[in-house]
């Protein structure tokens, strides 16, 4: 018996140290990261409404399974490659439709700035310093 093809619609998010690799498939809303409900491996339920963020503002949450494998960073840089990555992966799924339509995806992530990644990371540590920018403390004598 054959299996019915499913869609599946991938997209990558990075934030500081934290690479995402996101999918989405059709079902009921459940959000699976590194093999972990999402209230199980994130701490706060803040983190958890900023990943969700972009299933909320194109009203897909209850539409779509989305699996998470996440690594490197903290909490917080993870939960923004996460919601990057769901964000891409949801215009994987809208390109069938024109871009130049009302109710486009790209319209409503781009005026909320979901689809801009978010390029700081840590600046590098100079010669001399203790970190990036703090010097040793100074001495008179």
């Amino acid at each position: 018996m054959a299996k019915a093809k499913q869609n599946i619609y991938y997209g990558t998010g990075r934030r500081k140290a934290s690479i995402a690799r996101v999918r989405l498939t059709s079902g009921t809303g459940k959000i699976t990261v590194n093999g972990k409900d999402v209230h199980e491996y994130l701490p706060y339920e803040t983190l958890i409404m900023n990943l969700s963020q972009p299933l909320e503002l194109t009203n897909t949450k209850e539409i779509f399974d989305v699996d998470v494998d996440v690594r490197g960073g903290g909490f917080s840089g993870q939960t923004g490659a996460i919601r990057l990555g769901i964000t891409r992966a949801l215009l994987e799924y809208d390109s069938t439709t024109p871009a130049d339509s009302e109710n486009s995806y790209r319209k409503l992530l781009k005026s909320a700035g979901f689809i801009t990644r978010d390029a700081r990371i840590k600046e590098r540590k100079k010669p001399g310093l203790k970190k990036a920018r703090r010097a040793p403390q100074f001495s008179k004598r």
